[in-house]
């Protein structure tokens, strides 16, 4: 079902756009400075590899557990209250990973980070579908999506710079202050959609009917499985099977990854609305991922030398990482407004549990195979995602 114009909201321009894109900045530097931070962690609190892993799984637990009641809010409230309410609490979150004095309560302030951040995609989503020009949420979509890559990449420079010059967890507090003030320069400039009211979490049974939607969410499961462990094994990878590279040029190539991430996200977003609609999303969403499996497959047959490498990761940065943008614009067109909240909150759970799951099964292969059998693996589910979307695309 296409998606019905918001009765009351924001102007739609480019304004509006660039407002929220802020926001979804702003919320993923508070959320991404955990991943900044792992050597840190591991030093402060005397912990294994392993159990910084675990932390980073907590908060990805309670940014998963939480969704549906995020959703319900937005859809009840509106994304304006949501918004402004769940970037203020990720500023508090943040101060509290940084105070926390044992490796148990750490845990739990990342996982009240996550819960925190779980508002960041079904708020904003709604927030682009009502901001956005006519014919044109495709881009803004994308656009939005830079967001959360420029907040990651933001996170990573805040907090490692600071600790070069303070201690690490001052980073923790730049963070929150500067969540915590566009925060209020949200909600001085972000109009908002009104909800309808009330608070109940969404009706499943509705979404479950919309036969491409399920199609849409369960390719988004394969999605998130690729990206996540591309996060978390591009540096190992690089560092331990491309011949002459260390972990300084891994980290070159991860952020190589976010940059083209980027760029793909706002190049699929122009041309899905060239295409028109939730066809013109679901196509170019089904291109990207097909690309993807290609060079996983490409990665899986041997050790290539850097500048191959760099070459490889730079195209599923466009592919696989600039795909979000379009699953969400697709995601958008194939509900009522009033339910994107509940809907965004499925497509991101599924997402999620696609990066609770594959990383560690990508770890075991690698230990035990090697990294051909773990980019193998991600071709694998890359290939079950992209006939999942051939399966959406086929239904509209």
């Amino acid at each position: 079902m296409e998606s019905e114009a918001q009765t009351t909201g924001p102007t739609r321009s480019w304004r509006s756009v660039a407002t929220v894109a802020g926001w979804q900045t702003a919320a993923s530097l508070c959320y991404y400075t955990i991943f900044a931070a792992t050597s840190f962690v591991r030093s402060e609190f005397s912990v294994s590899e392993s159990l910084v892993g675990v932390f980073l799984t907590a908060a990805l637990l309670g940014y998963t557990v939480m969704l549906f009641p995020s959703g319900a809010a937005v859809d009840g409230f509106g994304e304006k209250r949501t918004m402004v309410v769940g970037l203020l609490a990720l500023a508090v979150a943040s101060v509290g990973v940084s105070l926390a004095p044992s490796y148990g309560l750490l845990l739990a302030a990342g996982a009240l980070l996550g819960m925190a951040y779980s508002t960041a995609m079904p708020s904003s989503n709604r927030a682009i579908v009502a901001s956005a020009p006519p014919g044109r949420q495709g881009l803004a979509m994308g656009l939005k999506q830079v967001g959360v890559t420029a907040g990651s990449g933001a996170a990573s420079l805040v907090i490692t710079g600071v600790a070069a010059v303070a201690a690490w967890y001052v980073g923790f507090w730049v963070v929150a202050v500067v969540a915590g003030g566009y925060a209020v320069v949200f909600l001085a400039l972000y109009d908002g959609s009104t909800g309808d009211g009330e608070f109940s979490l969404p009706d499943l049974s509705g979404l479950w009917g919309n036969r491409a939607y399920v199609l849409l969410v369960a390719g988004g499961l394969f999605v998130g499985a690729s990206i996540f462990s591309m996060l978390g094994y591009t540096v190992l990878y690089v560092q331990d099977d491309v011949a002459g590279a260390g972990a300084a040029a891994g980290g070159i190539v991860l952020a190589l990854t976010q940059v083209t991430g980027s760029v793909g996200r706002i190049g699929a977003g122009s041309l899905a609305d060239r295409l028109g609609g939730a066809k013109g999303a679901a196509t170019v969403a089904l291109g990207q991922m097909a690309v993807a499996v290609v060079l996983f497959a490409v990665l899986a047959t041997g050790s290539w030398s850097l500048p191959v490498a760099v070459a490889l990761f730079v195209g599923l940065g466009l592919s696989i990482h600039g795909s979000t943008g379009v699953f969400y614009s697709c995601l958008s067109e194939l509900v009522d407004s009033d339910d994107i909240g509940g809907a965004t909150a499925g497509g991101q759970t599924a997402i999620n549990a696609g990066g609770l799951v594959a990383p560690p099964l990508f770890g075991l292969l690698v230990e035990t195979g090697g990294y051909d059998l773990g980019w193998g693996l991600l071709a694998g589910m890359t290939l079950v995602g992209t006939l999942l979307l051939a399966g959406v695309r086929l239904r509209l």
